[in-house]
């Protein structure tokens, strides 16, 4: 039971943290309503929060320094996998975008038991059943199972599986050198965001103008403010929770998302979302009320979040 208690604060940490990526799409629609291309968000909203960053980078460059090996392929491959699920809703529906990138918790689950050596147990095999079904529920895919079909579908379910390999190497390193971690994820982003962007069109143009900018930098500001918590709170669960459960929990984004778009801008929510909704929290809580049988590095000498 001890073990389990301390499963939950990252666990709530996590599920906190995706909650809060569910409501990404508000500042990103205002910064598109502002003038700024969709294309474009992605590298505006990095790019602020990295400039926010730097002193942060000055008063730990040592520890960025001394620790590189730790920090490079984790924050390389989360923020591979956040900019190519960027990438991905605009370049396919979201609908498709959303369910293939949320793949994740199984691949995680077999990542887990072929690299972690985590038994697959009954209890797990249900929450999958109940989170996949619960996702299926609230985004209907009325042409059948999402098999990728253009280039969108794959940057989603490639993110997806980036995602997986980040969540297993950061479980597999501890919670060591988080705030490096988070920052080479922004400084990552950023960078690839833009490759992608060049990769799409050939070129940057259709950079925002500074008029764009203006009008847009309440939502800029605060996602930048924004980003070193909700990323923070995403990053350490990860480092201490199981690659599957990780998987699991964030799929409260998709909760989140879907009751926050039929509040504000009045899209259907009904009792179809309702019962996909209660199977997704059903996974979650069936997950979280399992105890680990796998030890996080170092986990009883791990620093507080």
């Amino acid at each position: 039971m001890q073990s389990n208690h301390k499963d939950l604060a990252p666990s709530v940490a996590l599920a906190f943290g995706a909650a809060l990526w569910g409501l990404y799409w508000i500042p990103v629609r205002g910064i598109e309503q502002a003038g700024v291309h969709a294309f474009w968000t992605g590298p505006v909203i990095f790019g602020a929060s990295a400039i926010l960053f730097i002193p942060l980078i000055l008063i730990r460059y040592r520890q960025f320094a001394e620790h590189w090996k730790h920090t490079l392929i984790p924050g390389l491959l989360a923020g591979f996998a956040f900019s190519l699920y960027i990438a991905s809703l605009n370049l396919t529906d979201v609908v498709r975008a959303i369910l293939l990138f949320y793949m994740s918790p199984l691949w995680s689950t077999l990542l887990g038991i072929l690299i972690l050596k985590e038994r697959l147990t009954a209890n797990r095999l249900f929450a999958l059943l109940l989170a996949f079904g619960g996702l299926y529920i609230v985004l209907v895919v009325e042409s059948g199972l999402p098999v990728p079909r253009n280039t969108g579908d794959w940057f989603a379910l490639i993110s997806g599986l980036c995602w997986s390999v980040a969540s297993v190497k950061l479980f597999q390193d501890g919670a060591r050198f988080i705030i490096e971690k988070v920052t080479i994820f922004i400084i990552f982003a950023l960078l690839l965001s833009l490759l992608l962007i060049i990769w799409q069109q050939g070129n940057l143009d259709g950079m925002p103008r500074p008029a764009s900018l203006i009008n847009s930098w309440h939502w800029v500001l605060l996602m930048a403010l924004l980003m070193l918590p909700v990323t923070y709170v995403t990053v350490w669960p990860a480092t201490v929770l199981s690659p599957g459960r990780v998987g699991m929990l964030l799929m409260v984004e998709v909760l989140v998302g879907v009751a926050s778009a039929a509040i504000l801008i009045d899209e259907p929510f009904g009792l179809r979302e309702l019962l996909g909704a209660a199977l997704i929290v059903s996974a979650g809580i069936v997950e979280v009320l399992r105890p680990q049988k796998i030890k996080a590095v170092d986990a009883a000498d791990s620093p507080a979040p």
